[in-house]
């Protein structure tokens, strides 16, 4: 299995259907490209259960990091931001599905903890939603969730 797949919309659902989304994103999260094992061990700690991937529109999602003229938590470099998700906007624009981007439902909202490159990109090309993996503290929780419309 190549790594376009392994890490793809299609594999996610195919994990899903296993009950192995936690370890998916767990091991997408360590993946070249993503590079961010830290946070897939942190999410396997605190996350119970997990849906996905589902269709969320842009504007439900939460940013955590982006341009300091947007609201985030994390502001990043200008420059940086700008190059990257350009380059990722063109790879769309050419048919490039991105993998989903990973979310945590906290507090009623939906907050993208990886792909916030991935989103804007999307977004630019004109798209409103994005393929998206969230994950829940609670059994509860995740069945009390609506998928947005």
């Amino acid at each position: 299995m190549t790594d376009t797949h392994r890490y793809s919309v299609d594999s996610a659902r195919e994990a899903a259907a296993r009950d192995e989304l936690d370890t998916w994103v767990a091991a997408f999260l360590a993946s070249p490209g993503s590079d961010n094992a830290p946070l897939g061990e942190e999410l396997a700690e605190q996350t119970r259960c997990w849906l996905g991937p589902v269709l969320v529109p842009v504007d439900r999602l939460h940013r955590l990091a982006g341009p300091a003229e947007h609201p985030v938590l994390c502001p990043v470099d200008e420059d940086y931001w700008r190059d990257d998700v350009d380059d990722l906007e063109q790879k769309v624009r050419e048919g490039w599905e991105p993998p989903p981007v990973i979310a945590s439902f906290r507090d009623g909202q939906i907050v993208l903890e990886d792909g916030n490159h991935r989103v804007e990109g999307v977004r630019r090309t004109g798209a409103d939603e994005v393929w998206t993996v969230i994950g829940f503290d609670s059994e509860a929780d995740r069945a009390a969730f609506d998928v947005p419309a």
